[in-house]
């Protein structure tokens, strides 16, 4: 069933991936995982285990029916494990004595959250790479593609289209790597039983605990982590990351494609981006949803940090809490990544609106140019003045700072020399070199560099 807010809350492939089907799977498959494993110790025959796990179907259940018996015993694993002993003893009682043996709820719950993270996390990975990979194609083609610097919202000195575009792509590339780091070497499987010493399953315990983390493919953890919630931190912090890069570059799109600076815009087709009242609009509606889901993603971090203070071996309240969080985390994440990808999709630059916007300031905006080229004979400080005062004059006096600067240093500085240095795009600085260093692209030459300028494309 999809929700309300679904078709922007909840948007990619993370949904199917995260829903109570999801969760049911992963708790089913654990509960598979660890008949297999007791059948590999020896502690029960291969028979009971397989008929076990040929009864740990999802689509056997009803997650609804699930949620309301699970206010009974306080997780949802309780009703499952009775659902799912029932099942099999229909087929085998014998075997049906075996369900579940060893293990508490936790060890289900934990277990199934790494498999849903695993899984899920993997899908976020791929997306991750198709947008990196997009974010480079388009930083490459507009490398040196001249557009305003902003800092604290007001015009700065100029920078490049390619280079904005290359440090969204830096963080997101970053994130995605510490993604990465966290789905191959952080996730583990939970296997403590009642307070973390698998006493039940003495003397097999342990070997029963490493055949069940092989069983699933998941790491082996040196002992239970019942109530050190490290990993499942890692997990928020990564995914939070993720979503802020994503975040980032999202604000940046609507900035960036508002009326009064229009140097991009999302372009979706007949009856996207429209408003219920305007007929004029066209709103970025994927970067503005990318960012509604990034935006939500702090809070549930804090939310999971917040819940790794716990009871001595088992907790009471802070383990529950982050089964939502953890699961609405991962949605807000992947559908801020996936929305961004459709902005960037649909994403068309507008260089002529940049070269306009560079003009506004009539060239004061690249005075640092000028105070650094008279720096040599006045020294830098006297060389800031003289150049601060005849841009200050310029707004006062709503004159042309070329002509202003021209009659303020007319001792030191010719009218065709000052324009010289206030063009915009003859002071780039290394925007070119740092955007190369993220698209890895070589074998750029003069003649392609100037056709990328002052075109309209996407």
């Amino acid at each position: 069933m999809t929700g309300l807010f679904d078709g922007v809350l909840n948007h990619g492939p993370l949904g199917p991936l995260t829903d109570d089907t999801a969760w049911i799977r992963a708790m089913l498959d654990t509960e598979a995982a660890l008949a297999r494993a007791l059948a590999d110790t020896g502690v029960i025959t291969r028979e009971r285990a397989e008929t076990i796990a040929a009864t740990c179907v999802a689509a056997h259940y009803d997650p609804a029916a699930l949620g309301r018996a699970a206010a009974g015993g306080g997780n949802p694993v309780i009703p499952l494990v009775g659902q799912l002993t029932a099942d099999v003893r229909e087929v085998d009682p014998e075997a049906a004595r075996h369900v579940h043996q060893g293990a508490t709820s936790q060890d289900v719950m934990d277990t199934a959250a790494m498999l849903l993270v695993r899984r899920a996390g993997h899908a976020l990975r791929a997306e991750l790479a198709a947008l990196t990979q997009e974010l480079r194609a388009l930083a490459d083609r507009h490398r040196t593609t001249p557009v305003p610097g902003r800092t604290l919202l007001q015009q700065a000195l100029p920078t490049t289209f390619g280079a904005v575009v290359a440090s969204w792509t830096s963080g997101l590339t970053g994130a995605a790597e510490r993604l990465g780091e966290v789905l191959d070497h952080r996730l583990a499987t939970q296997l403590g039983g009642a307070v973390g010493t698998l006493a039940s399953l003495h003397p097999h315990g342990p070997a029963v605990a490493a055949a069940f983390a092989a069983r699933l493919d998941l790491p082996e953890p040196l002992l239970p982590w019942h109530t050190e919630r490290g990993r499942v931190t890692e997990i928020a912090g990564a995914l939070g990351r993720v979503s802020g890069a994503a975040g980032n570059a999202a604000q940046d799109v609507v900035l960036l494609a508002q009326t009064e600076v229009g140097e991009v815009s999302e372009e979706g087709g007949s009856g996207v981006g429209g408003s219920s009242t305007m007929p004029h609009k066209r709103n970025p509606v994927a970067a503005v949803s990318a960012l509604a889901a990034a935006r939500q993603t702090p809070g549930l971090v804090a939310t999971l940090f917040a819940a790794q203070i716990q009871e001595h071996q088992r907790a009471a309240g802070a383990w529950q809490a982050e089964w939502l969080p953890l699961t609405d985390l991962l949605r807000r994440t992947g559908s801020a990544v996936s929305w961004l990808r459709v902005s960037v999709e649909r994403l068309r630059v507008h260089p002529d609106r940049m070269a306009a916007n560079l003009d506004l300031t009539g060239g004061s905006a690249l005075s640092e140019r000028l105070t650094a080229d008279l720096t040599p004979e006045l020294g830098r400080l006297a060389a800031h003045q003289r150049v601060g005062a005849a841009c200050r004059a310029a707004v006062d006096e709503d004159r042309d700072p070329v002509e202003v600067l021209a009659e303020h240093l007319h001792d030191l500085r010719t009218r065709d020399r000052i324009r010289s240095l206030l063009d915009p795009v003859d002071y780039l600085g290394a925007a070119p070199v740092f955007t190369d260093r993220v698209t890895g692209r070589t074998g750029r030459t003069a003649s392609t560099d100037q056709e990328e300028v002052g075109t309209d494309e996407r």
